[in-house]
């Protein structure tokens, strides 16, 4: 589906998916993006207005000569530029609209969710890898394959395993960016389980006496290739964290190339890589709060395997919807021109299912 196609003939279907042309009325005015009706007559064209802005690369003032000629609204570029800067907390809120309509229930077996994020460059030539960054925190439920949250933040809001509200039952499933003890026992006494990568060096480990455990001991001492045991992980407060710990040696090519990026990563940031590292490198680490009787160690492998799905999920953000860094400095702009792109996925998610990929091999992740 093209950018022309929604801006014409699909026009009528979006505005039915967001909830008609009345409730777009009402939910513009209560927002403030849309206060009386003069030059632009009514929300439906106020956000036809947006979107054509911000799915298009012609800029604010081919975009309002589009509307002059399409006999939409005859408008300036600053007019439109104003428009877009009152319209953030609308957009907001039918995304959230959006994700309320979409998100499954964990009624039958268990909700799968996997927690992640993505970034997008802000204006100018300055911007960098870690900083400089609108970031998009974000949950991709299974198995219905839909984004049920999203938060836009700028950088300096990290990753967080609780930032988003927990639905009781549901296994949350997040990268190593994610071993995070304290906030894993949140999610816990949410009513969740939790399914997390982890890194050697990552975690203060632990025994059932509390006693510290020499990690790469514990993986050199596994002949069989796999770890499948209770493991305590300290926290800044509270009890230790008691969780499982699931671990299997890669393939050797799989952790052959493992050991390259460690290096290359060490290389890149002007350090030595140590052999625990590289030791390391050779094996999945997971650690999960999952019950051996209920899950095997195949279980839980073949679990983690599905975090490619929001992988997938970005992409279709990035590539299928074109979301890139927004024009302008400004953050009354640039969150608007976000937000209209998360909307867009949510609205196509149902028409993009055929979409197809095979994941990578876990192993070699």
């Amino acid at each position: 589906m093209t950018h022309e196609s929604l801006l014409n003939q699909d026009w009528e279907y979006l505005v039915k998916r967001l909830g008609g042309a009345a409730f777009l009325e009402r939910s513009a005015r209560e927002t403030g993006a849309f206060l009386q009706a003069r030059v632009i007559k009514s929300a439906v064209v106020l956000l036809r207005l947006l979107f054509a802005y911000c799915l298009g690369d012609h800029g604010l003032r081919l975009t309002a000569a589009w509307a002059t000629s399409m006999g939409l609204v005859n408008i300036s570029a600053p007019a439109l530029l104003y428009r877009l800067r009152q319209s953030g907390d609308w957009l907001s809120f039918l995304v959230d609209q959006m994700l309320c309509a979409a998100a499954p229930k964990a009624s039958r077996g268990r909700l799968i969710r996997i927690i992640d994020g993505t970034s997008v460059a802000k204006a100018g030539k300055t911007a960098k890898k870690q900083s400089n960054l609108w970031r998009v925190h974000s949950a991709f439920d299974l198995p219905s394959e839909r984004f049920s949250y999203f938060e836009l933040t700028d950088e300096k809001e990290g990753e967080t395993l609780d930032r988003i509200p927990v639905v009781k039952g549901e296994i949350r499933l997040g990268d190593r960016a994610y071993l995070q003890p304290d906030r894993i026992a949140r999610v816990l006494k949410a009513g969740a389980d939790v399914l997390v990568r982890g890194k050697w060096k990552g975690a203060r480990w632990r025994d059932k006496n509390g006693q510290p455990i020499d990690f790469l001991a514990m993986l050199r001492a596994a002949k069989s290739g796999r770890i499948d045991r209770p493991i305590f992980v300290e926290r800044m407060a509270g009890a230790n964290l008691a969780l499982r710990l699931v671990a299997i040696r890669k393939p050797e090519k799989a952790a052959a190339q493992a050991r390259r990026k460690a290096r290359r990563d060490a290389q890149r940031e002007g350090y030595q890589v140590s052999k625990g590292t590289l030791e390391a490198a050779d094996w999945v680490i997971l650690l999960t709060s999952l019950p051996p009787d209920h899950f095997s160690t195949e279980d839980v492998l073949d679990l983690y395997r599905l975090r490619w799905r929001i992988e997938l999920g970005f992409k279709r953000l990035k590539s299928l919807i074109g979301l890139k860094a927004p024009p302008g400095f400004d953050e009354r702009s640039a969150r608007p021109y976000v937000l209209v792109h998360l909307l867009i996925i949510l609205l196509l998610e149902p028409l993009v299912d055929g979409l197809e990929d095979s994941p990578p091999a876990l192993a070699a992740a």
